[in-house]
């Protein structure tokens, strides 16, 4: 509000009320002069007035009649199709230009407009049209209005239901699933993501590359995650992101042979994803690091690191598993199991076949962990010599496990 802008009705009202406490306990007629001349200042009315207000009722009384309109319902016509020939445009802009396009549309046949009408239509005030022509109806008959849809990924999410994955899940299949990226200093392009699976359960870690994240290599990564998973999915436990949760991608997890549970994370709290997103540094960032991969070669050869990683961390790294809560005086204190690998605590649960708990175990038994060491460093030296795209076109179909399995 402008420091010169005059005190409305309302305002002067409030004004005086506190004034009249005052006036009245005062004790001088010098002091009911000063304060008579304060007021007459700020109120800018005359002294009189002041008098008679603060002697009788501030309160201000409602109309005994109301007024007559002035503008009928012929102007309201007008004023409308005028207003619908130039799209609606606000009442400060139609208002100057109501006299010349009424004559305009007039001579078009579009409008009868009488004199008497020309004459109403020149005095109408801003104020005025913006009563005629209240927003809602100017925006819902403008050319450009479109009726807001929601977004297809807004209607998935809404169709599937939130929940947190209990940190006390014993059986295993229920995977929290997560997205990294690996875009460098700047998210512009194609570039390499990381797709994580984490089982609840036992800890279990999936990790594959895909270059981009569209619906091809999105469904390729989790058929890729799946053929190498040693027990079945029963959940599948995303963020809200539009890369998870779109048309494509839900009706591919629910038209399989076996249906499996879809779930969601509450929009910005990454805690309940808590086991997947622990492992985004520890399982990916500490060996592919933030520098930027945008290339098939770098897909392929994340993909080769991801299969030695996968061996590694699954069969032969410990994982520490929370056993239980103990809360005591306001506090919480986590009991852990102790730290064994992810197959271990895998094999505890019986859910594995023997045939496939005799290859699992073998497969463990004839691998030397130094060297598969070596042999991820040495993948990782690969990767970081590799050169980057430089905007040059990548066909992320030679990056897809479907044609790797096509050939092998």
């Amino acid at each position: 509000m402008a420091e010169t802008e005059p005190m409305n009705v309302n305002e002067r009202r409030k004004y005086l009320h506190k004034m009249r406490i005052r006036y009245w306990e005062a004790k001088t007629k010098s002091a009911k002069q000063a304060l008579l001349d304060e007021m007459e200042a700020v109120t800018r009315l005359h002294r009189k007035s002041l008098i008679r207000l603060i002697k009788g009722e501030l309160a201000r009384k409602p109309r005994r009649t109301e007024r007559g309109k002035t503008y009928g319902a012929d102007v309201q016509v007008a004023a409308e199709i005028i207003a619908r020939s130039l799209d609606y445009p606000g009442a400060e802009r139609l208002q100057p230009n109501l006299v010349w396009m009424g004559k305009h549309l007039a001579a078009h046949g579009e409008l009868e407009l009488p004199v008497a009408l020309q004459s109403q239509l020149a005095t109408i005030s801003v104020s005025t049209l913006k009563r005629l022509l209240p927003p809602s109806r100017r925006a819902a008959e403008r050319i450009a209005h479109r009726t807001p849809q929601p977004k297809a990924s807004y209607a998935q999410r809404q169709a599937i239901p939130i929940r947190r994955i209990p940190w006390e899940e014993s059986v295993p299949g229920h995977l929290e699933i997560d997205l990294v990226h690996h875009g460098g200093p700047t998210s512009s392009g194609q570039y390499v993501h990381t797709l994580q699976a984490t089982d609840v359960a036992t800890g279990w870690s999936e990790c594959v590359a895909i270059l981009g994240r569209s619906y091809l290599v999105m469904q390729d990564g989790f058929q890729r995650l799946e053929h190498r998973l040693p027990f079945p999915i029963l959940e599948i436990h995303p963020d809200n992101g539009s890369e998870f949760l779109n048309d494509h991608l839900v009706r591919f997890w629910r038209t399989r042979a076996c249906p499996l549970q879809l779930s969601r994370s509450r929009p910005y709290v990454k805690n309940d994803n808590r086991f997947v997103e622990e492992n985004n540094f520890s399982q990916v960032r500490a060996y592919l690091g933030y520098t930027r991969l945008d290339t098939v070669a770098h897909t392929k050869l994340s993909n080769q690191l991801f299969d030695q990683l996968w061996l590694y961390h699954n069969f032969f790294q410990p994982v520490m598993h929370l056993k239980e809560k103990r809360f005591a005086d306001g506090r919480c204190k986590r009991i852990y199991d102790p730290a064994v690998p992810p197959l271990d605590r895998l094999l505890r649960t019986k859910i594995l076949a023997p045939q496939e708990q005799a290859k699992l175990l073998n497969l463990r038994q004839t691998t030397n962990p130094l060297h598969l060491r070596t042999q991820i460093h040495n993948l990782i030296d690969n990767i970081a010599a590799l050169p980057l795209a430089h905007a040059t076109a990548e066909d992320v179909r030679l990056t897809l496990f479907s044609q790797e399995a096509a050939s092998a």
